[in-house]
């Protein structure tokens, strides 16, 4: 059984990138982690001097939440699949023991 989808969006909060390791795409945890790195930095040199942090690393933050949304949506499909797939199981198993 896979992880529950709402220990994989807290830990993508808490820790940007590590959502999608743990649903084994790696490949798409680094392409978050370089666009976040990315756009903060852009975001960091184009905004004036007198923006808010959040105004300054938007981009970043921008790709922070996709990314947390991105770990929640495969968890839950990865989650809902397995649970079909045991249910789908589990009838053919009782259905044995009874012959």
């Amino acid at each position: 059984m896979p992880l529950h989808p709402y220990l994989v969006m807290a830990v993508a909060i808490v820790l940007p990138g590590v959502g999608q390791l743990l649903n084994n795409q790696q490949q798409r945890a680094l392409v978050f982690l370089f666009f976040m790195i990315l756009l903060g930095m852009v975001t960091m040199h184009t905004a004036s001097p007198d923006a808010s942090f959040i105004g300054r690393y938007a981009g970043g933050l921008a790709i922070y939440s996709l990314s947390v949304l991105d770990a929640y949506r495969w968890a839950r499909l990865r989650w809902e699949i397995a649970r079909k797939e045991q249910r789908d199981r589990a009838p053919d198993a009782s259905a044995q023991t009874a012959a």
